[in-house]
């Protein structure tokens, strides 16, 4: 019998969680700053949580989602995005008696899709939003802080795409207009876009089938049928974001895979290893999604990170680390001393394991070398009663003999 992950869902080793980490903590110092609170939402939710918000229509829903029967016999699902479970508890704990309420939540989500380049059947976001303003504002600087973001992490070719969905004064409209369009042209279009333009024909122009693209290519735009109220707000989203030193990329085609997305919509791309599903961060305003589960009217605006995918956009040389430092005793002594030691260099902040193996140093040296040591502690007799240490550099070979109190500066430094 072969022991293997099932199919979709992968393991995060060490080298790896180095990255995520990094990425999970700058996400909270960066958030934190624009006044952003950290939720925890549960990885189960009621399946007609995501029917109501996501469309019932939309691939996740009708394929995508892991639902099954708990032994009640009620439906529930593992979460497949996080934008409705934080809704859902906005509304249940009433976190609306404030005036705004700005989230931001990290973890896994699920979804039964082909598995791709850093696209996985469970993969992790970071999603953030922002409940109770409507100003064009507050979508402007959310995505100068995400901006901000891939900034700082030095992400490569980070680029913002906007688009405005339009809302139910000038949506409907185009809709049909949209429809219409695509029954002259639906010789081109693919089986799934075929069955969706009955309920949904935006969904068209986001399908990346060849022949859709193709069929869609002179489609009506929406941005040229916004209402007043919305193309006004779009203007001003866009006008903000130069005020922020952002030059945005107008995508007249870019729809979300989800039903509730209501005027701004955007995604950020990079052109960096991905391939043409180059999106790693996207999302939008939804302004009828609180009201829709059964909370007052509140405006909303949202984004999620892939984190797989960002992680492999990262220059792991820019992941901070701390070198390991493997400790080895010569003597009974030293081993009696090193525990103190080890302990002292500990609450300095040094990672540092001690070799209990025995034998000969050069085995013990080798034994440190396959650990993926940076660095090797060595306490012998003489060291001992010179109050000094041994420290070699596994990289260079270089070695230098030091006092007991100055490991952590060196070794804490190097890592710097």
């Amino acid at each position: 019998m072969s022991v293997t992950a099932i199919r979709g869902f992968n393991d995060i080793l060490p080298g790896d969680t180095e990255a995520w980490r990094h990425i999970e903590q700058t996400a909270w110092s960066i958030f934190s700053a624009y006044g952003f609170s950290e939720i925890k939402l549960p990885i189960v939710e009621k399946t007609e949580l995501f029917a109501r918000s996501i469309g019932e229509t939309t691939d996740i829903v009708e394929k995508e989602m892991y639902t099954f029967a708990d032994r009640h016999g009620d439906a529930i699902t593992l979460r497949p995005e996080g934008t409705a479970p934080a809704v859902r508890a906005y509304i249940e704990h009433k976190l609306y008696t404030a005036p705004v309420t700005r989230l931001y939540y990290t973890g896994p989500m699920f979804r039964y899709e082909r598995p791709q380049k850093g696209r996985y059947r469970q993969f992790y976001q970071i999603g953030a939003e922002v409940l109770g303003d409507e100003s064009p504002r507050a979508d402007a600087e959310t995505l100068s802080m995400l901006m901000k973001f891939f900034g700082t992490l030095k992400v490569k070719g980070a680029t913002l795409q906007v688009n405005s969905l339009g809302d139910a004064s000038c949506r409907p409209a185009y809709k049909k207009k949209l429809y219409e369009y695509l029954k002259e042209h639906s010789s081109g279009l693919c089986e799934n876009c075929l069955r969706r333009i009955e309920t949904n024909p935006l969904r068209a122009l986001d399908c990346k089938a060849t022949g859709c693209i193709e069929a869609t290519r002179n489609a009506p735009s929406l941005v040229d049928s916004l209402c007043e109220g919305c193309a006004t707000h779009f203007d001003k989203v866009r006008y903000f974001l130069k005020l922020y030193g952002i030059e945005p990329v107008i995508n007249p085609r870019m729809v979300r895979g989800l039903d509730y997305y209501t005027r701004t919509t955007f995604e950020i791309t990079a052109d960096t290893g991905l391939g043409s599903q180059n999106a790693v961060a996207a999302g939008g305003r939804y302004d009828g999604l609180v009201s829709e589960l059964g909370g007052p009217s509140t405006p909303c605006f949202g984004f999620a990170i892939g984190i797989e995918r960002l992680s492999l956009l990262l220059e792991r040389s820019q992941v901070p680390s701390s070198p390991l430092t493997v400790f080895i005793a010569l003597g009974i002594d030293a081993e009696k001393k090193g525990v103190e030691l080890i302990s002292l260099w500990r609450s300095s902040g040094i990672r540092v394991v001690e070799d209990f193996s025995t034998g000969a140093l050069k085995t013990r040296m080798k034994r440190a070398d396959r650990l993926g040591a940076a660095f090797a502690v060595i306490l012998g007799e003489n060291e001992l009663a010179e109050g000094v240490v041994t420290i070699k550099d596994m990289k260079n070979a270089a070695q230098e003999t030091i006092a007991w109190d100055r490991v952590a500066g060196i070794i804490g430094g190097a890592g710097k």
